[in-house]
C-alpha cells in the first residue's frame, strides 16, 4: 500500500489536466449544444497537437519514399522512419530493432501471424486456442487460417465476471495446441486478463503466445521480455496516434522461420522471374509504400505518452473508474457486463427495458460520445444473453466531472426510455 501511496503522490506533482487537455483542442468541441465528453476512448484516442504537428512537418519539410532515394529528401524520411521503429522498440523493450514490424494496425498484425506462422507450422488436427473475449479480428483470421489448414479453433470459456479461469486454460493446452492467441485487455469488458501466467503455462508445453495488446498499450506499460511473448500487437490509434498505424512485436526466432503472407516492392531481397528471396526481418513482412507520416505521428504519441508516464496516466483513469462505476452501479435499472478484479478504465452496462443503441443516442444528444452495439465481440455478447452494450472507455485526460456528467445524463435517458 505505501508503494501505491507512493505512486499517487509522485503522479499528483506531475500530472497537469488543464495543460494535457489543452494538448487536445477537440476536447474544446460543442456537440448539439453541449460541451463534448468524449468517452469512446477503447474505440479511437483523441490526438494531442505534437503528434498532429509532427505529421504536418513531416509533409511540410521532408516528403519523400523510404529506403529507396540518395536523395536528401529520401535519406531524411528514411532516418525519421527508422527512428520511430527504434522508439517503438524502446516503448515495447524489445530485443531489437528488427523485431518491430511496421503495419496498419492489431487486425493487419493478427492476420500477418495467422497466415505467415499458420501456414508453416497448422495442419490437420492441430488446435489454435483463443479465448471467448476476443475481438473479431483476433476471431476471424484464425477460423480462416484453420479452415485453410485443417486445424481447430478452440476455446477458453469467460467466467460470469468477465475474467478467464486458469485451470480450464490449462486443461485446452494439449499436445495438439501449436499457438495460443489471447487479448491482453478486453476491449468490451477492460479485464486485464493474467497474461504473464498464462504465457509461461503454454511455454511449460512449448507453445507459443501471441497477446493483442490493442487495449493494454494505453493504459500500462508493455514489457515484451519480461512478458516473454511471442509475438504482441498494438494499434497506433488507440494510443493517441494517427489512424493505419500498427505495431508487431515478433521473437526474431519465429521471424526467421516464418514466410511472408503479401509481395511486393521493399521486402525482397533478390527478384528474377524463376525466384525471389526475402530481406530480412522486418522488412521481409513490409511489402510495398508504408504509413511513413503515420509513424512518424505515432513516434510523437509514444513521446508524449513517455513524458507524462503511465503511472500518472494510470492513477488518473482509476480514480475515474472508480467513480463512474459506484455512480452507474447505483442507478436503477442499470446493470455492468464485467466486474472483473482487475480492469482497465471500461464500464459496459446495459438499462433494463431500453436498447443500447437508444440510450447511446439520448446520450449524444447531451454531448456525450460512448459507443453502443457488441464493440466487435459478438460471441461474447452471445455468451452473456444480450444484444450488447453501452460502453464508456475513459482516458488520462477525462475528468471526474465528464464521468458524472455520464450518470446524470444516463439518469435522463433512462427516465425518457424506461416507463
Amino acid at each position: 500500500m505505501a508503494f501505491r501511496e507512493e505512486i499517487a503522490v509522485r503522479s499528483e506533482n506531475r500530472f497537469d489536466l488543464e495543460s494535457i487537455r489543452a494538448d487536445f483542442p477537440i476536447l474544446d468541441r460543442m456537440v448539439r449544444g453541449n460541451p463534448l465528453v468524449y468517452l469512446d476512448n477503447g474505440a479511437s484516442s483523441q490526438k494531442p497537437l505534437q503528434v498532429i504537428e509532427a505529421i504536418t512537418e513531416y509533409y511540410l519539410g521532408t516528403h519523400a519514399n523510404v529506403h529507396r532515394g540518395v536523395h536528401t529528401l529520401s535519406q531524411e524520411a528514411t532516418d525519421a522512419f527508422e527512428r520511430a521503429r527504434r522508439t517503438s522498440q524502446s516503448f515495447l523493450n524489445a530485443g531489437s530493432a528488427e523485431e518491430v514490424i511496421f503495419t496498419s494496425g492489431t487486425t493487419e498484425a493478427i492476420n500477418l501471424v495467422a497466415n505467415s506462422f499458420g501456414l508453416r507450422f497448422l495442419g490437420e488436427g492441430d488446435e489454435v486456442l483463443i479465448s471467448g473475449m476476443e475481438h473479431h479480428a483476433n476471431i476471424v483470421p484464425w477460423q480462416m487460417i484453420c479452415a485453410r489448414t485443417g486445424a481447430t479453433l478452440n476455446i477458453i470459456p469467460v467466467e460470469d465476471d468477465g475474467t478467464i479461469s486458469l485451470e480450464k486454460y490449462a486443461s485446452l493446452l494439449t499436445e495438439r495446441t501449436r499457438i495460443v492467441s489471447v487479448v491482453h485487455v478486453s476491449n468490451t469488458l477492460g479485464t486485464i486478463n493474467p497474461v504473464g501466467q498464462m504465457i509461461r503455462m503454454a511455454h511449460e508445453r512449448g507453445i507459443p503466445v501471441l497477446l493483442d495488446g490493442a487495449q493494454a498499450v494505453p493504459h500500462m506499460k508493455i514489457d515484451v521480455r519480461a512478458l516473454d511473448a511471442d509475438f504482441y500487437v498494438t494499434s497506433g490509434h488507440k494510443m493517441l496516434g494517427p489512424t493505419g498505424t500498427g505495431l508487431l512485436y515478433g521473437k526474431m526466432e519465429w521471424l526467421h522461420k516464418m514466410e511472408p503472407y503479401q509481395g511486393g516492392g521493399e521486402m525482397i531481397e533478390r527478384v528474377t522471374f524463376e525466384k525471389t528471396t526475402y530481406a530480412p526481418p522486418p522488412f521481409k513482412f513490409e511489402a510495398g509504400t508504408p504509413n511513413i507520416a503515420g509513424f512518424i505521428g505515432l513516434e510523437a504519441a509514444m513521446q508524449y505518452i513517455q513524458r507524462i508516464g503511465y503511472d500518472a496516466m494510470r492513477m488518473q483513469e482509476e480514480k475515474i473508474l472508480q467513480y463512474a462505476t459506484e455512480r452507474l452501479s447505483g442507478i436503477k435499472g442499470v446493470r455492468l457486463i464485467g466486474t472483473a478484479p482487475e480492469k482497465v478504465s471500461v464500464i459496459s452496462f446495459i438499462v433494463d427495458g431500453a436498447h443500447p443503441f437508444d440510450v447511446g443516442t439520448i446520450l449524444d444528444q447531451q454531448g456525450i460520445a460512448v459507443r453502443t452495439g457488441h464493440h466487435c465481440t459478438q460471441p461474447l455478447m452471445d455468451r452473456y444473453c444480450i444484444p450488447g452494450t453501452v460502453r464508456a472507455s475513459f482516458a488520462f485526460y477525462n475528468t471526474i466531472e465528464e464521468a458524472e456528467k455520464l450518470a446524470t445524463s444516463l439518469e435522463r435517458a433512462i427516465s425518457m426510455l424506461v416507463a
